[in-house]
């Protein structure tokens, strides 16, 4: 199964690292960190779109009540 682009503009699903594609699916090696529900930025150049490429990961952390 394909992975899923994402247009600029749209809001990003998860929070983590998406990787610019060309306009046929290549890689570029330029990455854009986005937190999720935010807006995809613009690209470099017209009908590149992003990929999911790394998730953020989070740690649970408790804090300690006195």
């Amino acid at each position: 199964m394909p992975e899923k682009l994402f247009k600029p503009g749209e809001k990003a699903p998860r929070s983590g690292q998406y990787e610019i594609t060309g306009p046929r699916g290549g890689k570029t090696g330029v990455e854009r960190t986005i937190t999720r529900g935010e807006p995809l930025p613009p690209p470099e150049s017209k009908e590149q779109k992003y990929r999911l490429s790394d998730l953020t990961k989070h740690r649970k952390t408790r804090l300690k009540v006195p």
